[in-house]
């Protein structure tokens, strides 16, 4: 399971809609009502439930200061034409990806994030230097003070 914080889940939202160059301010019928630790595997393939402006996909690369870097895509899914298109798509669902929905989001992980990230929780925070995102793994055996990388065994 992948646990994403009511706050996470806002400021995801927040910077996917100014991207789209929507304001901040959607009626409440265009975002998905977000529940603080709500979360479980929905499926290992098909299509997501959610809409998609709701999927992020979560990956893991190599990089940084402890070895693995994560990487959170929050750009809309491409819709593909045809079935060849999809594969190329990254953040279009594939059969071996795994889904997971938190907060009103859902979380593509490709079958090798998932044992890396199993267990993950993203939080948001901001403080005097800015705000970013948090990430709490509990397979890292290592952080980097960026909190950004990190290692497993």
């Amino acid at each position: 399971m992948i646990y994403i914080s009511q706050t996470a889940a806002k400021e995801i939202k927040r910077l996917k809609q100014s991207r789209e160059g929507l304001s901040p301010e959607l009626p409440s019928g265009r975002t998905a009502e977000m529940t603080e630790g709500n979360s479980s595997i929905a499926s290992s393939a098909g299509k997501p439930r959610q809409q998609p402006d709701n999927l992020i996909r979560l990956s893991v690369e190599k990089g940084g200061c402890s070895g693995l870097l994560y990487i959170l895509e929050l750009d809309n899914p491409r819709h593909p034409m045809n079935e060849g298109e999809a594969e190329k798509s990254k953040e279009t669902p594939q059969r071996q990806d795994l889904i997971y929905e938190s907060a009103g989001l859902t979380v593509i992980v490709d079958e090798q994030t998932a044992t890396q990230v199993q267990g993950l929780e993203l939080d948001f925070s901001e403080d005097l230097m800015g705000g970013g995102f948090r990430f709490k793994n509990p397979n890292a055996i290592a952080t980097c003070q960026c909190g950004l990388s990190f290692r497993t065994s």
